[in-house]
């Protein structure tokens, strides 16, 4: 069994991994420790930090309130809750496990969440890669996406390490739009953009278990390069 460890997460080679209803293919399983902090000066402005899980998440998580209550819940995760971002109107619906509760709506494999804490956590992320799903990842389309905004999970075995390695690994300048590949900055509750243009903002560092906002010029079947 080969393994390769680097910042905050280990990757384990698996044959399979076993789950609910069945068995998963995989050749790659995590464990990640991901910090989920909350509001405090010179960290997060309003508790917000961004959540990228594994394709295949472990046995039993399927739906928000699942999520919810394994990073901690209502003692852990303060009012707006996990957040799924709404590709169609680009806003957020929020689980929150209270009587202002929205949906509670599923885990979408290769999503990206948004979760606002009240309390500090390290979550232990465990999950395994999908060598062979393409996700889908959408242009600006009545119906489908408002302005081709994807909130996405990097993959933690992802071969590129900044956001010039994901821009041109997802497609580039032909694929990706002005936006480019967004960072939440959660000292500051706004987003940062690598575009690949002069325009461009800073070719800043990926770290697993973020989500990023990645906006779409043309509709690409992504399959990320991978360990």
């Amino acid at each position: 069994m080969s393994k390769r460890t680097f910042i905050g997460v280990m990757v384990v080679a698996l044959v399979v991994v076993l789950a609910a209803g069945g068995v998963l293919a995989s050749n790659m399983g995590f464990k990640l420790n991901y910090t989920l902090t909350k509001a405090a000066g010179g960290v997060s402005k309003s508790g917000n930090i961004t959540l990228g899980m594994p394709d295949n998440l472990q046995s039993g998580m399927t739906v928000a309130a699942d999520l919810f209550n394994d990073i901690g819940g209502k003692t852990a995760i303060g009012a707006a809750g996990l957040q799924q971002f709404l590709k169609i109107t680009d806003t957020y619906q929020s689980y929150n496990g209270r009587a202002t509760t929205g949906p509670n709506f599923t885990l979408n494999k290769g999503e990206g969440y948004l979760v606002q804490m009240a309390n500090d956590v390290s979550y232990i992320i465990v999950g395994s890669h999908d060598p062979s799903f393409a996700h889908p990842l959408k242009k600006a389309a009545g119906g489908v996406s408002k302005s081709g905004n994807e909130f996405f999970s990097m993959p933690y075995n992802f071969t590129g390490t900044l956001a010039a390695d994901l821009f041109n690994d997802v497609g580039g300048k032909t694929a990706i739009g002005a936006a480019g590949v967004q960072q939440f900055l959660k000292v500051s509750d706004t987003y940062q953009s690598y575009n690949g243009r002069a325009t461009t903002g800073p070719n800043f560092t990926l770290v697993p278990g973020e989500a990023y906002l990645i906006q779409m010029a043309n509709d690409v079947n992504y399959i990320p390069s991978h360990y």
